[in-house]
């Protein structure tokens, strides 16, 4: 569902006692290997907090899958009926705040063009070179579907667009990370790192340093840069190189430009670095995709507009941009 292996998670600590060891549980979720490593207490206790964890990530995956059935789905048929759905606060709440950013980034984060992504194959497992006919793409473009087409009447959702197709593939993953943060707090873990695919959220310090996480090389098996993640602080990226095809000499990615309805070729990956709040891992998640669309001419006007101060881009011709303070951030992480 939403598969990005972003990441390479670099665990640089050495345990030397029952105190500060480090405990992983693993497990596949969203479509991806997830994992919650948990430093200190017992193995015990550091199992059971982070079954509760991927028992979390089962539930939202389930809820908000974009193809197979679910609640999501169920909302998206009604919208295609033209009829009323009774969600709940939770699936309010997020689609909510998912219009927040919408409407921040100029639309250009919009999880309404589902039928663009499904169009290009991509509400699928597996993914198979496409060429969908001009015609066709441009009438979903032409529809305009947006989040603020819906309408609400406590947790009852309609739309005055059909066009609507809502895929959160770009977003629930990184509420999914603060739930997780949510769940490992009130256990009152010392320190923890939950890791969904790549994107990943910081609990703590484990002993003397903080999380050590590495950018990944889109373009390789190595990292670009290493990074120190700080207490309540999410790092996530957008990339081309997992959900992709090959077509006429192109990569194709997930990434869909909704004013074009075509894919983004220009851009291999942006990460972020979202800190504060309760929310770090949903920014996390959902504020790289407006800098990946505007691509290497625009995203710094797009990062000064949603107001990102760490970010790191690889363009498809692998040169490596980034903001000052992300510059600063992996000057102070380097041996």
């Amino acid at each position: 569902m939403f598969t990005r292996a972003l990441l390479a998670i670099l665990l640089l600590l050495t345990a030397c006692s029952s105190d500060d060891r480090l405990y992983k549980t693993e497990g596949h979720v969203f479509g991806t290997t997830v994992s919650v490593t948990i430093y200190g207490g017992s193995q015990q206790r550091a199992e059971l907090l982070g079954g509760d964890v991927l028992r979390e990530f089962d539930r939202l995956h389930r809820k908000f899958h974009a193809w197979e059935p679910s609640m999501l789905t169920a909302l998206n048929d009604s919208i295609a009926r033209g009829q009323l759905f009774r969600a709940d606060a939770e699936m309010v709440g997020l689609l909510k705040s998912a219009e927040k950013l919408s409407v921040r980034s100029g639309l250009l984060f919009n999880p309404t063009i589902g039928h663009l992504i499904r169009l290009w194959g991509f509400q699928k497992n597996d993914i198979g070179a496409q060429g969908p006919d001009d015609a066709e793409i441009k009438r979903w473009v032409d529809a305009h579907p947006s989040l603020s087409d819906l309408r609400y009447d406590g947790n009852t959702i309609t739309s005055v667009n059909p066009a609507v197709m809502i895929d959160l593939g770009g977003y629930a993953k990184g509420y999914a990370l603060d739930r997780a943060a949510l769940i490992l707090r009130e256990a009152h873990v010392k320190a923890a790192l939950v890791n969904i695919g790549g994107n990943v959220i910081a609990i703590g310090k484990p002993g003397e340093r903080p999380w050590q996480v590495g950018i990944r090389d889109p373009r390789g098996e190595g990292t670009v840069a290493q990074i120190a993640l700080r207490d309540n602080e999410a790092i996530g990226t957008s990339g081309d190189y997992e959900r992709y095809f090959m077509k006429d000499g192109k990569r194709r990615p997930h990434i869909i430009d909704p004013r074009s309805g075509y894919p983004i070729d220009m851009v291999a990956s942006v990460t972020i670095i979202a800190g504060g709040g309760r929310d770090p891992g949903l920014r996390s998640d959902g504020h790289s995709k407006p800098l990946f669309i505007t691509g290497p001419e625009g995203w710094q006007a797009m990062a000064d507009k949603l107001d990102l101060k760490e970010v790191l881009l690889v363009d498809a011709q692998r040169q490596v941009h980034m903001t000052p303070a992300m510059r600063a951030r992996i000057e102070a992480a380097k041996p």
